[in-house]
């Protein structure tokens, strides 16, 4: 069964340039997933949050892309917070990991990079759901 410890910080080549930097991201090279959808997430006011769910099957990848933000992450059993605040850094969230975006800095942009396409039926939005979910054999669907 998955836990917050098989979400992991992938370091995303930077190509250097006086005139600035660029970070390439293709699909199932730095990522252990392909890339189906991608979306960010801005104009969040200071220190707040976002996100409070799990995926059944989604894979994401959050990079701070501007700014910073925490990242709770739990498994049911275990919580670890992760800070994202280098966008040439990003976090693999697998599939039946809780996860919230918390303490976003002023004017922060969290991009994230997810394996399937938008299923309102891979989401679960509630905790207990969740925790329900994480008890099933093998998470067969609730």
């Amino acid at each position: 069964m998955v836990t917050v410890f098989d979400c992991a910080l992938i370091y995303l080549p930077k190509i250097k340039n006086r005139a600035g930097n660029i970070t390439p991201i293709h699909n199932n090279a730095e990522l252990p997933f392909e890339i189906k959808r991608v979306f960010y997430l801005y104009d969040i006011p200071g220190g707040e949050s976002r996100g409070a769910h799990a995926h059944k099957n989604c894979h994401q990848f959050l990079v701070a892309a501007s700014g910073a933000f925490e990242v709770l992450l739990d498994d049911g059993r275990t919580k670890r917070q992760v800070m994202l605040n280098r966008p040439d850094i990003g976090l693999h969230i697998p599939p039946g990991i809780w996860a919230s975006e918390i303490n976003f800095s002023s004017g922060a942009i969290c991009l994230v990079l997810a394996s399937h396409l938008y299923d309102e039926a891979d989401y679960l939005r509630k905790y207990e759901d969740f925790l329900m979910y994480r008890s099933l054999p093998e998470h067969e669907s609730l």
